[in-house]
């Protein structure tokens, strides 16, 4: 009777050790989550927060300053593109902007579950959805100049639907979204690196300019060269052609043209028309969904990636050895070609901006929900550390079964 009822106590004390035990398993963690995750404050008054949150974007370049404010629909760019679906990238790829490597880069660099099927001695490549034969990807490597060489977005987003239309002949049940990406140089550098171009015999004659359904008039759009081609041409002779193309070429090809009658010089003021082509230029590059920059190939590549949920084979490499960094030209004429590309100066500095607070702020959160998976990783950890063992003569021996059937005779 007597060790039944001592039994019976050891029952209960075990019991009020468990439950005590487990409360303060409980209270440990409550204390451990209010201070090693300040985090997750949830909005609450008065709640902690790190230091990291009070600046959304930092970055590990001393040098770099935000100038522009974005919120933060402008900076995320995580897209659910859908390519057994209808969606469709079109890349508007400008003159001498690295353009070339990047379109190499889709159609050969990307890992897909149908890779692109390119042959040798052919310029284009078939890039097909892995559920139908039709193309996903509208560039110079995999379409052609289906809307003309070097199509602007003016002439793009006139253009692709329908040349999309008679290429696909099944007829789609839902309408195709179109995601237009880019790239951008800095102003100077793309500005020599085209005039070595011309200079070695590139014309572009063949762009169609097309815009308001026509194309411009020779008293519109003047020769800057009479003869096949502009090939020798010293750089004087390229910036002093009033007609030239280059000037401003990035902020012409991103703007809307028909806003400004398109070539029509005197359908506005010159200021205004510079001012209208400016801002349209701004806001396409910010509704794109992607752009990146010639000079941060890396950065672009991590962009892209993120922007697509697409990953490529081989990493981006910075070349930074490049025709115009041949060059060597003195500081007024530097000051010329800056003068020459204003409204470019001002788009890029605008353009650089924004990728770099994107990176950032795409860094930013990856950084943030690494540290919510370590740190949810360590409570569970010592969560599992905190919860109570049975005591056992020879303790981390798990009891056997016999062990257990003599306790259970024992009561």
């Amino acid at each position: 009777m007597r060790r039944r009822r001592a039994g019976g106590r050891t029952m209960v004390e075990r019991a009020s050790k468990f439950v005590l035990v487990v409360a303060g398993s409980v209270c440990f963690m409550l204390i451990l989550y209010q201070y090693a995750g300040p985090g997750l404050s949830l909005g609450a008054p008065g709640g902690r927060a790190p230091p990291d949150d009070l600046d959304l974007f930092p970055t590990p370049d001393p040098h770099y300053e935000k100038k522009y404010y974005f919120p933060v629909r402008e900076l995320e760019r995580s897209l659910r593109f859908d390519m057994k679906g209808d969606d469709v990238i079109v890349f508007l790829h400008i003159q001498k902007t690295g353009g070339t490597t990047f379109g190499r880069h889709l159609v050969q660099n990307v890992r897909l579950e149908v890779p692109c099927d390119c042959r040798p001695g052919q310029k284009k490549c078939t890039c097909y959805r892995p559920n139908r034969r039709e193309t996903w990807l509208f560039s110079r490597f995999s379409t052609g100049w289906s809307c003309g060489l070097h199509a602007d977005w003016t002439e793009l987003t006139n253009c692709v639907p329908g040349v999309l239309d008679r290429r696909d002949s099944a007829a789609l049940r839902t309408p195709r979204k179109f995601y237009y990406i880019t790239l951008l140089r800095d102003p100077v550098s793309r500005y020599l690196s085209e005039w070595r171009h011309v200079q070695r015999g590139a014309t572009w004659k063949t762009s169609l300019h097309m815009c308001d359904g026509r194309t411009p008039t020779p008293e519109e759009l003047p020769p800057c060269y009479e003869g096949t081609d502009w090939s020798g041409c010293t750089l004087q002779e390229f910036m002093d052609c009033p007609y030239n193309l280059a000037n401003n070429r990035q902020v012409r090809m991103l703007a809307d043209l028909s806003l400004v009658g398109c070539y029509n010089l005197s359908f506005i003021p010159e200021g205004k028309r510079a001012q209208l082509l400016l801002e349209s230029a701004k806001k396409n590059l910010r509704g794109m969904a992607f752009f990146g920059l010639t000079e941060f190939q890396r950065k672009t590549q991590y962009l892209f990636e993120r922007t697509f949920n697409l990953k490529f084979i081989r990493p981006f490499m910075q070349y930074n050895s490049t025709r115009a960094g041949g060059v060597e030209v003195d500081e007024d004429t530097i000051r010329r070609i800056e003068e020459l590309n204003d409204l470019d100066m001002q788009l890029y500095d605008y353009a650089k901006d924004l990728f770099q607070q994107r990176y950032q702020y795409k860094r930013q959160l990856e950084r943030r929900e690494q540290r919510l998976r370590s740190r949810e990783e360590r409570l569970l950890h010592r969560a599992k550390e905190a919860l109570p063992r049975e005591d056992t003569d020879e303790p981390g021996r798990v009891p056997t079964e016999d062990y257990m059937s003599h306790i259970i005779e024992k009561w």
